[in-house]
């Protein structure tokens, strides 16, 4: 069992194929080892080297995947956001160090920007005509070469940034050995086989995308149709042209296709999945179910986070728990004391310990203190979630500490009450969060998305709620939008979200 980048690909056959996309031929096993080799024999004539970071700002498709793959193979990749502002950018690439950028053939835009602002070299990916999907070549200025040597498994292979909500993102290095581990563990919890094809929506500058859907397929010998990205108005000719046997995406898309889903039942019976993942968020109960009835497969919900590099839990093929996150699916999962360096029985803060680990922030002795700790020989990383098992195993989660809700010394998990009100027959969507309060400190506030043609009154909605849970749970705002806002990975996000819409003081 290999455990770099390197190791993914080398038992697959030659011809077998690996990367796909719209309206391209795909590019085999054999082709993509092949593009390592030329990649990597492209960064060290260009005076990049084993240790030296490369960041990545590609559009989402088949070149960002193979660049991630083929780049993590001989140094370390950082892939960022195609979406940052030029100042975003420059912060990155200088907390990162970065010693090239690899961006698309002509892109002068922001990222461009910032990497000339800091004086790192600029690689141009370049797809020549006709090129099965995923191939490209890296051309950049002439600099003194990096020499031989191949990245070992104690090197890091991808460097990613924690959404910091609320302070700075803190960087997340992810060694060979991590990433290697995480994409055998998803491998082995779907019982991915080369006869699987994953069709990626996800964006592959997240852990989710890279991991999960690129790096998991790539272990299993199976192949991956890149998609540009999530779009729910052609996600079903996607997949039609694709035939993919799964996907895996966020609790956001997975709504987005069951809106559209009824137009599509030809493609859905003529594309038949084994089965749809769900991740990086809390997939309601009843979306759950929707999605099993409308695709007839199971839905597997599993529990990630970029400091795990990715997987930690996932629901089982032949038994899935609506409101679980699954069993521990790689690293050994337990839960400790909130506050105590100690494990416990029953809720508290979610720790997990394993081979897909980071082994720590970069350059933050502070974090690093707070969120690893020893425990009879084994070191556990604090998820930051709260949660506990049920007698089969299953986590559930209560929600993430610090987006509890502590309603005058009463705790109210959003999640609960999330999934009461996705109950009611007009809600679509739903994001309970925590409304500043001069008396309790914080009250209980929801937003909500109503089903298209559905209508329901504030009232309406707080004495459905009012019904079903205890008076201090239950929204005492509820908010009706168009749209809940996003972050960059389609997450729901509940921390500041008071301020985003107006109902409180920026802290």
């Amino acid at each position: 069992m290999g455990s770099t980048m390197k190791a993914l690909l080398a038992p697959h056959p030659e011809g077998a194929p690996a990367i796909g996309a719209p309206g391209r031929d795909w590019l085999s096993y054999g082709g993509l080892r092949a593009l390592s080799e030329k990649v990597r024999d492209q960064l060290r004539v260009h005076g990049v080297g084993a240790q030296d970071r490369v960041a990545i700002v590609l559009p989402n498709g088949p070149e960002m995947a193979t660049a991630f793959v083929t780049i993590a193979q001989s140094a370390t990749t950082a892939p960022l956001n195609p979406s940052y502002r030029e100042d975003e950018y420059a912060f990155y690439l200088d907390d990162l160090k970065a010693k090239a950028i690899v961006l698309a053939d002509g892109d002068e835009g922001p990222a461009f920007a910032a990497a000339n602002r800091l004086g790192i070299a600029v690689l141009r990916a370049v797809v020549a005509e006709g090129a099965p999907a995923g191939a490209f070549s890296l051309q950049g200025p002439v600099a003194e070469p990096a020499p031989a040597g191949e990245p070992t498994e104690n090197d890091v292979a991808l460097i990613l940034h924690t959404s910091g909500t609320t302070s700075r993102p803190k960087i997340v290095p992810l060694l060979q050995s991590n990433v290697a581990a995480s994409a055998r563990h998803i491998a082995e919890s779907l019982a991915l086989t080369p006869q699987d094809r994953c069709m990626n929506v996800m964006p592959l500058f997240h852990i989710h995308g890279l991991i999960a859907a690129v790096s998991a397929s790539l272990q299993a010998g199976g192949s991956i149709f890149c998609t540009n990205g999530f779009n729910a108005m052609n996600f079903f000719a996607m997949m039609k042209e694709a035939r993919p046997t799964w996907y895996t995406a966020v609790p956001t898309m997975h709504q987005a296709i069951l809106t559209r889903a009824g137009r599509n039942a030809d493609t859905i019976k003529e594309v038949p999945l084994r089965f749809l993942r769900s991740s990086s968020a809390s997939l309601p109960a009843q979306v759950m179910e929707q999605l099993r009835e409308t695709f007839g497969a199971p839905v597997v919900e599993a529990y990630g986070m970029t400091e795990a590099a990715h997987q930690m839990c996932c629901n089982r093929l032949d038994l899935q728990k609506p409101g679980s996150v699954g069993v521990a699916a790689g690293p050994k999962v337990a839960i400790a004391h909130e506050t105590e360096n100690r494990i416990i029985d029953g809720t508290g803060e979610v720790v997990i310990s394993g081979p897909n680990v980071t082994p720590g922030y970069e350059s933050n002795p502070d974090a690093n203190a707070k969120n690893f700790f020893e425990v009879d020989g084994l070191r556990w990383f604090r998820t930051g979630d709260q949660g506990a098992f049920d007698e089969e195993g299953f986590l559930h989660l209560t929600g993430r500490l610090k987006e509890i809700i502590n309603r005058g010394g009463e705790k109210v998990s959003p999640l609960e009450v999330d999934g009461v009100l996705m109950d009611h027959p007009a809600i679509q969507q739903v994001v309970t969060f925590a409304l500043p309060h001069p008396k309790l400190g914080e009250e209980v506030a929801a937003a909500v998305v109503l089903r298209e043609g559905m209508t329901a009154t504030e009232r309406e909605i707080r004495d459905f709620a009012l019904e079903r849970l205890a008076d201090f749970k239950a929204p005492r705002k509820v908010v009706i939008l168009d749209e809940i806002p996003k972050g960059a990975t389609g997450k729901m996000q509940r921390i500041g979200l008071a301020e985003k819409l107006g109902l409180a003081e920026p802290a």
